[in-house]
């Protein structure tokens, strides 16, 4: 029976003999259990502070093991040992040196989703980094590439979110999976009454209705939001934005709608529930979703807002590019020109029947690769890897 570690990147706080974790990493977890047939050890590390959506829980009532790491403690043989499937995140420098420490038999599966390119991206989309700074943190990341990279050809299996980081490190597996995360499950994608709806109000002629989600920083591209919205009130679009998120540029934002020359327009609505709020609105109040990103980072949100029935106008980053020319589901512009972006979006605000196709092409794309399914690739892979049987069926939860 193979024992599996998993190195996890979840927060914890330890709150007397309670444990406060969040709640939808334990429950992430409980279906990630049914799927094993062994009990899964996690390690986690302290230094969390707060976790906004947790819950306080017993170490008896959780659904796996839990080894409880200091922040900067070193992961060696000790930790590692009982287990025969060691399962680690390749974006984790903390878990570059476990290849050191294996012993005969063990095997270790990494998960990756950056890819070094998307790195080096974000670290020069950095506001809060100086030249000086930039030039340190560029040498570190190339420095921890370097142990990733050693590590990887030392490891037994990859699995690659998205397709740049599957792409860069890929090859160096005989045994690699790629797959497209997400969170939409069979009740969250768009039905067909909101699917018919959207499309007889645009070819009606109603105004566009552009959604933005995600976190408000600079490698999100949140910078971009109001710059396109501007460009398509000075070209008359009839279109509304609504931006839902919280982040750095949160004040940005704010301060920079009053100069718009129609505010209205726009709406900044903060972070909402993603199941409760966010998916429904954008499956009844949306159109397109605006895609700012100036990194290749593999975002969730692409597949969760396709999963929505909405097309997607973004720049050309390589995430994108490649989920775009696979599923059809919306435009790529050039990467970080908001108005070559808002002339796109204007474009497609007199072409109806374009966004239509495209979210039709979205969704059925997005339910190919919804959370089960996906989820089921990575523990079948895992289980094969740990030389498990997996039926033709795949395999089976239980519970």
């Amino acid at each position: 029976m193979a024992r599996l570690l998993m190195i996890a990147p979840a927060p914890v706080v330890e709150a007397g003999d309670r444990l406060r974790l969040d709640v939808k990493f334990v429950e992430g977890m409980r279906v990630q259990q049914s799927y094993w047939p062994s009990r899964i050890t996690v390690a986690l590390r302290r230094g969390a502070r707060a976790i906004p959506f947790g819950r306080d829980y017993a170490r008896a009532e959780l659904p796996f093991d839990l080894l409880l790491l200091d922040p900067d403690e070193e992961l060696v043989a000790r930790h590692l040992a009982g287990h025969d499937l060691i399962y680690a995140g390749g974006d984790d420098f903390h878990c570059l040196g476990l290849t050191d420490h294996l012993r005969p038999g063990q095997k270790i599966v990494y998960v990756i989703e950056y890819a070094h390119e998307t790195r080096m991206q974000i670290l020069a989309l950095d506001r809060g980094r100086g030249v000086v700074g930039r030039l340190k943190g560029g040498f570190w990341l190339k420095q921890q590439e370097k142990r990733r990279l050693r590590a990887f050809h030392a490891a037994t299996a990859l699995q690659a979110n998205g397709y740049p980081a599957h792409d860069q490190y890929g090859a160096i597996f005989a045994d690699s999976l790629l797959y497209l995360d997400g969170r939409m499950t069979s009740d969250l994608f768009a039905t067909e009454s909101e699917m018919t709806a959207r499309e007889a109000r645009l070819a009606a002629g109603a105004p566009l209705r552009m959604i933005f989600s995600g976190r408000l920083e600079t490698m999100k591209g949140a910078q971009d939001l109001l710059p396109v919205a501007q460009r398509l009130t000075e070209k008359g679009v009839d279109f509304t934005l609504d931006i839902f998120g919280a982040g750095a540029l949160e004040g940005e934002i704010v301060a920079g709608l009053q100069r718009l020359k129609e505010p209205n327009r726009v709406r900044l609505h903060g972070a909402m529930d993603f199941e409760t709020e966010l998916v429904p609105f954008t499956r009844q109040h949306a159109d397109v979703f605006l895609g700012c990103h100036r990194q290749a980072d593999p975002s969730c949100t692409y597949i969760e807002a396709m999963g929505c029935g909405v097309a997607i106008a973004s720049y050309d980053n390589r995430m994108w590019k490649r989920l775009n020319a696979e599923a059809k589901a919306g435009w790529d512009t050039p990467l970080g020109r908001p108005i070559v972006l808002a002339d796109k979006v204007a474009e497609l605000a007199r072409t109806p029947a374009a966004i239509t196709e495209a979210s039709r092409n979205a969704l059925a794309f997005s339910r190919a690769h919804g959370f089960l399914p996906e989820f089921q690739r990575r523990m079948e892979h895992l289980a094969r890897v740990a030389g498990l049987p997996v039926s033709a069926k795949g395999l089976a939860a239980s519970g």
